[in-house]
């Protein structure tokens, strides 16, 4: 946090255990530039309309509460709407205000009446609560840009309630081993494939087919694993048998759903049958711990655990705390994402890489949904999950709505 031309003398703005507004009037006192809290080099001396927090009607003029960006809310004034050139903000501020009455109409036999001079405290508390929100989903959104590493963008939205970013979520792009697990990310040998179409390449080494065709789309069935080039192979990036490495090609969009599953996936372009979507990545964990922390998540009724069972069952990705976008992707009992196991540099196969393709032609808007007892040998029948004493724990109710639902998610 740099002050405003005064880079070369190093002035730099601390982070403290104070208030924002306190912080803001530090800042702007010492002429100190701090993105995080609002203060830029294009507002330090000036003023910029951050979000409206009010309106009234006083002698036929229409007034808005107006919030500053980078000010302290004390600061905060009434301005008449002639002065406003901020049109996207007062569209949002129409539509928090309808959203809000349309809300309390709903659970009313009688219609509101609304005073068109001056809005209630309450509209006026939620317009403001909505604004904070869509600036904390901003950031984030920003947030998880910065640090995704592939091409597909990341979007959030939330038109459903006031729920903002989660408070103890960290994104990552790759596996991170828990302490005393250690992951080895180079492989010991590679393909000198000019053709890996044509050739003997690394699938064939390890005694499998190659997993895609020539449009990029999977053709091995469930349960056979992917095996793709990897960092001591002599094909380059276009080889075609680097699909899960390039990351996700899609931009996707983390919402807010309605039907009381919290965050799930979505879309914003079409997906074409069999096409790599993304990876499942977390915390590497293992199978004992991931049995005591299956115990708190199914009391709270969550679960971000996923077994590495293509061989053994030794270790488990947790998403619970680090993951990416496949944290928010909802389960359903008739997914349209198939889970594949993946292995690149690592070859243990204790630990494979999970990837989610897609089953079916996904169109722009469409949910994203992988069934959370699908294993990666593609088996999700009852035999195949495990209902011993050891692990008999507390059953969390499925909220699909798929006509094939089973009704739990463990």
């Amino acid at each position: 946090m740099a002050a405003a031309g005064a880079e070369a003398r190093g002035a730099w703005c601390v982070p403290c255990l104070v208030s924002l507004d306190t912080l803001q009037e530090l800042c702007r006192k010492e002429k100190l530039t701090c993105k995080s809290i609002g203060i830029t080099k294009r507002n330090l001396n000036n003023y910029e309309v951050e979000y409206l927090c009010d309106y009234k009607v006083v002698k036929d003029m229409e007034y808005y509460l107006v919030k500053w960006k980078g000010w302290p809310d004390s600061t905060n004034t009434w301005e008449p709407l002639q002065n406003l050139k901020c049109p996207l903000l007062l569209q949002q501020f129409s539509n928090d205000k309808h959203n809000y009455l349309s809300q309390v109409k709903k659970g009313k036999a009688i219609t509101l009446k609304e005073n068109h001079r001056a809005l209630k405290p309450a509209i006026a508390e939620y317009i403001v609560k909505k604004a904070k929100q869509r600036i904390a989903l901003q950031r984030w959104q920003d947030e998880l840009n910065r640090r995704k590493n592939h091409k597909g963008m990341i979007f959030v939205e939330n038109t459903v309630d006031l729920e903002g970013p989660p408070s103890d979520f960290y994104y990552i792009n790759e596996y991170k081993p828990a302490p005393g697990i250690s992951l080895v990310n180079e492989a010991t040998f590679g393909c000198s494939c000019t053709d890996c179409f044509f050739e003997k390449c690394c699938p064939a080494e390890a005694g499998v087919l190659l997993a895609y065709n020539k449009n990029q789309q999977i053709k091995i069935p469930p349960g056979t694993p992917i095996y793709e080039c990897n960092s001591r192979c002599q094909c380059g990036p276009d080889c075609p048998n680097r699909i899960v490495q390039k990351g996700t090609q899609y931009s996707l969009c983390i919402f807010r759903t309605s039907n009381g599953c919290g965050w799930g996936v979505k879309t914003l372009v079409k997906i074409r049958r069999r096409s790599f979507v993304m990876e499942y990545v977390g915390e590497v964990i293992t199978s004992e711990e991931a049995e005591r922390r299956g115990q708190l998540y199914d009391n709270k009724g969550i679960t971000y655990l996923f077994d590495l069972d293509y061989e053994s069952d030794e270790f488990t990705v947790d998403a619970a705390r680090y993951g990416n976008v496949s944290h928010f992707v909802n389960h359903s009992c008739d997914p349209n994402l198939q889970v594949f196991n993946v292995f690149i540099d690592n070859l243990d196969t204790r630990l494979p890489r999970i990837a989610l393709f897609s089953t079916r032609t996904i169109n722009a808007g469409e949910e994203l949904t992988f069934d959370y007892q699908m294993k990666g040998s593609g088996d999700i029948s009852s035999d195949s999950i495990d209902h011993s004493p050891a692990k008999k724990r507390a059953r969390t109710v499925c909220k699909c709505g798929a006509v094939t639902c089973r009704g739990y998610l463990n």
